[in-house]
């Protein structure tokens, strides 16, 4: 039997510098975010050989300082009992000097129908961080609870006070989203503690909950997840599927989550599918799919889809997730070009060639009669991306020149606009104000791209250009 081959890359028109990617084709979920022995690892839902999805392995790439990544071999492929039709997403956990994974076992019922299938949970290990193997026993969990239909993924582990904990994302039998727990002593026998919460509503917090991930900061529980099915409300929950966050304080005892409402984390089109994990430090890391299902990917044509966020550093203020770059991006910079007092009377060329740059813009709004301020993406004839503030209402309105939906954000009343803009070939990422609002954005052009900021009135900004490194991620 002839083994198959990863599809080939074709172009690389709109290939990324330095967000991590798979050699060739198609990639979704981030997984397994980690860092072990030396390294922060992060592996991703794969199919290599076609741009299309198919049946997912665990690609797999590896950092020291988050800034520059390796490409390693694909650490897991479906097709064993387990798993025989996708290795679904999960998590990983070291132990006593060994990396554990954790996934999805997908299976179809073989009857063509894509939506009947079942699920279970495995487990695989490894020593190095780069060859896994199968645990011999699996499954480890091999099926869902009594009160649950057969969505039943993404398992996300952690641990407290010397016990093991599985949050999952799942589906009650009355077809609302949730999350549910298990608990271990030792990784490998499981024990259902039962479902932490629900969807209050299946338009409002939707049918299913997808990649999971429980954590605390600040003093406060966290349930960062990607609901699936609630309706646009106004100016929110605009993308097919969301994702974000509820706060709140979780009971170990009772296996209860008492919380708030949702929240989106990202007001972007392209932000999907998060995980987090902590760095040595002590920081809260979080990386994404810097896609959406169903949207158009252009880069399909050229033999690869799909890419990650950058990392990026979550903090808890009042109530409302703030996220930022990690620190540690400040090693892509290579050279830089500042401004501390450029007078804009109405638009101004910030950043020329800006497809690998890190933009920051400073823009003060007290004592002036400023009542629009916008950044804007640009060739020489379209406007890619448009990003317009208005000190009004203190809200942020992003259009982009290839969807016909916009995308809506308000930040606090504030003496400056503070913007922190990483751009990638095809990817525009924007922080503002700290993290307080974010928009996560793919666009596709092969012309070349310059930033402009636009005031209503004339004022003295400061802004900040820095090339980046645009080869800080290495193909195997």
């Amino acid at each position: 039997m002839t083994k198959q081959k990863p599809i080939e890359l074709t172009n690389s028109r709109y290939r990324l510098g330095y967000h991590v990617a798979a050699p060739s084709g198609w990639i979704n979920d981030p997984n397994g975010f980690c860092y072990f022995d030396g390294y922060y690892h992060v592996f991703y839902q794969h199919y290599p050989y076609s741009t299309e999805w198919g049946p997912m392995h665990w690609g797999h790439a590896r950092s020291k300082n988050l800034v520059h990544w390796e490409s390693l071999p694909i650490a897991l492929t479906p097709g064993d009992k387990e798993d025989e039709d996708g290795c679904f997403s999960g998590s990983a956990i070291e132990k006593d000097g060994v990396l554990y994974l954790f996934y999805t076992g997908h299976h179809y019922y073989g009857d063509g129908d894509k939506e009947h299938f079942w699920q279970n949970q495995n487990m695989a290990y490894s020593t190095d961080g780069i060859h896994f193997t199968k645990y011999e026993n699996n499954p480890i969990i091999a099926k869902e609870p009594g009160d649950n239909t057969h969505h039943f993924r993404d398992p996300k582990v952690w641990e407290k006070d010397g016990v093991y904990y599985m949050i999952l994302g799942s589906q009650g039998e009355d077809g609302l989203g949730r999350a549910i727990v298990y608990s271990s002593k030792d990784l490998l026998d499981w024990e259902y503690e039962g479902p932490i919460s629900k969807a209050n509503g299946l338009k409002t917090e939707g049918f299913m909950w997808e990649c999971p991930d429980f954590f605390n900061l600040d003093g406060k529980d966290i349930l960062l997840l990607s609901p699936q099915g609630i309706d646009a409300q106004g100016k929110d929950y605009l993308n097919l599927f969301q994702t974000g966050y509820f706060i709140g304080d979780y009971d170990y005892k009772t296996a209860t989550f008492t919380r708030g409402e949702f929240h989106e984390l990202d007001k972007g089109h392209d932000f999907y599918a998060t995980q987090t994990t902590l760095a040595p430090d002590g920081r809260r890391i979080v990386i994404a799919w810097m896609d959406m299902w169903e949207s158009p990917m252009p880069e399909q044509e050229d033999g690869w889809a799909g890419v990650l966020t950058i990392p990026r550093e979550l903090r808890l203020k009042n109530d409302h997730l703030y996220m930022t770059p990690v620190k540690e991006l400040e090693g892509l910079r290579i050279k830089e070009v500042s401004n501390d007092s450029a007078v804009v009377s109405k638009e101004l060329l910030v950043a020329e060639d800006a497809s690998s740059s890190e933009v920051l813009v400073d823009i003060p709004l007290t004592g002036t009669n400023q009542e629009e301020v916008s950044f804007s993406l640009k060739t020489s004839n379209e406007e890619l991306v448009l990003l317009t503030y208005s000190k009004a209402t203190n809200e942020f309105i992003l259009k982009r020149s290839d969807k016909d939906d916009l995308r809506y954000g308000t930040i606090q009343p504030c003496d400056k606009l503070s913007l922190r803009v990483f751009i990638d070939t095809s990817s525009i990422e924007i922080f503002i104000n700290e993290g307080e609002l974010v928009f996560t954005e793919r666009f596709y052009t092969e012309e070349k791209t310059d930033v402009y900021v636009t005031v209503s009135e004339e004022e003295t900004i400061s802004y900040t250009v820095y090339q980046l490194d645009n080869n800080a991620v290495s193909y195997n």
